[in-house]
């Protein structure tokens, strides 16, 4: 018999930092694993500085509604800490937390980042890394943190690593193949520092 595959996602973060990219790879890759796909609306401001927030939901089987119950996310993917901590409630039990470790501060009164690493420690199921610096380490752009993130939640998908690299390759193709080469750097980046 053949196992049901579901993974329930939750993408965070503040407007401008590449949420969407990460939805758009994410959807290629599970096309390509022969996956149903349900992605709600972007709820929250897409300009730059607001909160940006999307579930997408995979499975192999169809599926009914977009959203997310509380509990039932299997990740969360964060391009900022405050908003991954946001949506901790939508969490299950086992799921993970992918987020960036560099707060955006946007609002005068962010919390203590160490009560914010306080929270997230507590959760568990946590990979937390400074994905600006292992773009730049990887020698792509700043604005590829985006895809080291993507590449750190490759592990807890559940679509094949290689299926995730290609679909990292034809979401930037039009964009030409420096571009294309510097995302396939950032996201192989990320899934190296978060399979250690």
């Amino acid at each position: 018999m053949h196992s049901i595959m579901k993974t329930n996602i939750i993408l965070a973060g503040v407007g401008g930092q590449g949420i969407l990219s990460i939805a758009t790879v994410i959807g290629e890759a599970a096309l390509e694993e022969g996956l149903y796909l349900k992605q709600a609306e972007v709820h929250g401001m897409s300009q730059r500085g607001g909160d940006v927030q999307s579930n997408l939901r995979l499975s192999s089987e169809p599926i009914a509604s977009d959203l997310i119950p509380k509990g039932a996310a299997d990740i969360i993917i964060s391009l900022e800490p405050m908003e991954a901590l946001r949506y901790a409630e939508y969490l299950s039990p086992e799921g993970w937390i992918v987020t960036s470790s560099a707060p955006f501060v946007n609002i005068p009164d962010y919390p203590d980042m160490e009560k914010i690493n306080e929270r997230l420690a507590a959760i568990g199921h946590v990979v937390s890394l400074d994905v600006e610096a292992l773009a730049k380490e990887a020698g792509a752009p700043a604005q590829a943190a985006n895809m080291v993130l993507l590449g750190a939640a490759i592990p807890m998908l559940g679509i094949d690593h290689d299926k995730m690299i290609d679909g990292v390759r034809r979401v930037f193709a039009r964009k030409g193949e420096a571009v294309v080469a510097s995302n396939v750097a950032a996201a192989e980046a990320g899934f190296a520092a978060s399979v250690k």
